[in-house]
């Protein structure tokens, strides 16, 4: 049976509704991860789900222990692993409901625990990055978005940048000349601490408003993140359930 690490975002926990009983979060050589791995079987696949975020929604960006996160489905022993994003949207082809599954990434993080290659509990190493995400889970996303007939775009540049707030218009003016097409404040470090451990790694955005300085006409942005959430969060159960 093929294994499926999930790790959830923001308007994410709904994903893991068939999920039994809860077990207590992993703790790990690197702290306790987010969550408890929330665990279940649909057709001839297994789910292993971890909200980035805590059950509670209440761990800021920053403060998520990432490495404890990617830790503790490497020791699950996934064979594959999706981070499920919200993220805002900046080029003109990420609407708000849409899904992105970027093939590209530009990190403006700083200060978080980025790497497992600290010279203390692992040995130094310098991983290849310049595809940042697994062809294979891409592929495996957008054949499933393709064939159930979902409302995605294929590609495309994640940028990454450090929250908990929203970013100036400006930022994101800056961002869309960098080549950014989204926004979002998860996707690093967690894609290279898989690279690291050798998971299979990419992201699934849920485009839930656009960036700041994009949205036409007067858009309040909170309202128009949760009124998009929902949907978006929809399109992304009927993909686990396609694949």
């Amino acid at each position: 049976m093929t294994v499926i690490g999930i790790i959830g975002g923001t308007g994410a926990l709904e994903l893991a509704a068939a999920a039994p009983a809860l077990d207590r979060p992993v703790h790990t050589p690197y702290g306790d991860n987010s969550s408890p791995i929330l665990r279940w079987e649909t057709g001839r696949a297994g789910f292993r789900f971890i909200a980035r975020h805590g059950l509670d929604s209440s761990i800021p960006p920053h403060r998520v222990n990432y490495r404890a996160n990617v830790w503790a489905l490497h020791e699950e022993g996934v064979d594959y692993v999706i981070g499920v994003n919200a993220v805002g949207g900046i080029a003109p082809h990420t609407a708000p409901g849409r899904l992105i599954v970027p093939d590209q990434l530009v990190d403006y993080t700083w200060g978080r625990a980025h790497t497992f290659a600290d010279g203390e509990l692992q040995p130094l190493q310098h991983i290849e990055f310049t595809e940042p995400f697994s062809e294979e889970v891409r592929r495996m996303l957008l054949d499933t978005a393709a064939r159930i007939d979902l409302d995605y775009h294929a590609g495309g540049t994640y940028g990454a940048i450090q929250g908990p707030r929203l970013e100036t218009a400006a930022e994101i003016e800056r961002m869309a000349r960098d080549g950014c097409d989204i926004v979002g404040m998860t996707g690093m470090p967690e894609a290279a601490l898989a690279r690291e451990v050798g998971l299979e790694y990419a992201i699934c955005g849920v485009v839930v408003n656009w960036a700041a300085g994009r949205a036409p006409g007067d858009v309040g942005i909170h309202a128009e993140i949760q009124s998009n959430i929902v949907a978006g969060m929809a399109q992304v159960g009927r993909l686990l359930a396609g694949l």
